[in-house]
């Protein structure tokens, strides 16, 4: 789990926590029900009003995600792919379908169940290609979600602060109740900064960088399962998956990865 968005947005809604604090006011100065109301329930409104229902589903489900951010490091399928490169080259292609029973990922596990069904390298490509396109568009729906919500929040606050001061102008016969009414009329406008900056941005800019990551992953073991389906040797796979992961680190080669080597060197000396 990778806690950068819960810790991100505990520590920015702190940071304004700790400036009401210090200029001697109270947090419940800005909880005001109304405003916050209107800011939330109309920027949600407004947002599923610009796709379908199920864009908005989708992007509520995808919500957890977000703050758990399970991902998974490029040098962990890298050494998976590895091990099912020296299954397919110890017992054969076709033991690859015992191994996609075991494997819960259904994208690796379609590979390998097409590599063992003798699938044209090719058309597993464009299979592959096209799962991998449709995985991408779902998550980046979802993102645009969220980012489009930060853009209608601080407009939707402006509206709850037009709103407020009108309401205001209407009790001017009453000098002493002005002040605090004005600055509860920009609460609104607060709330629709606050909600856009510290909650919608961050939530839509962090499912991009998981959808990143999750293509990077799956890009990963699509050109390694069609490497394994060509018979590429682990040593050599291994090395070129690394080159494909700029901070992928250096790692010691397996045992299968060792005998590869010196079969290698010994069929080069004789």
């Amino acid at each position: 789990m990778d806690p950068a968005t819960l810790i991100g947005i505990a520590l920015a809604f702190g940071s304004m926590v700790a400036m009401i604090s210090l200029e001697g006011s109270t947090i419940m100065s800005i909880l005001l029900p109304a405003p916050m109301i209107l800011v939330f329930g109309a920027t949600i409104a407004v947002g599923i009003a610009g796709g379908t229902i199920n864009d908005a589903l989708n992007a509520f489900k995808a919500l957890p995600s977000a703050f758990k951010g399970k991902t998974t490091p490029p040098q962990d399928v890298i050494d998976q792919i590895v091990v099912l490169a020296e299954k397919a080259r110890s017992a054969g292609l076709l033991a690859l379908e015992q191994e996609a029973d075991a494997i819960d990922d259904s994208f690796l596990r379609t590979a390998l169940q097409n590599i063992a069904d003798g699938t044209d390298g090719d058309e597993l490509r464009i299979l592959l290609e096209d799962e991998l396109a449709t995985a991408t568009k779902i998550s980046r729906n979802a993102s645009k979600f969220f980012v489009t919500l930060g853009g209608y929040a601080p407009t939707v606050g402006i509206i709850g602060t037009v709103i407020s001061l009108t309401h205001v102008l209407e009790n001017l016969d009453s000098p002493a109740t002005l002040g605090p009414m004005i600055a509860a009329a920009f609460v609104a406008t607060l709330w629709g900064l606050v909600s856009a900056n510290f909650i919608w941005l961050p939530i839509g800019n962090r499912l991009k960088r998981l959808s990143d990551l999750e293509v990077e992953r799956m890009t990963l073991l699509m050109e390694g399962a069609l490497a394994v389906q060509a018979g590429s040797q682990p040593r050599l796979l291994g090395e070129r998956l690394r080159a494909m992961v700029p901070s992928a680190p250096a790692k010691k080669a397996s045992k299968a990865e060792k005998a590869d080597k010196a079969d290698k060197s010994l069929s080069e000396a004789a």
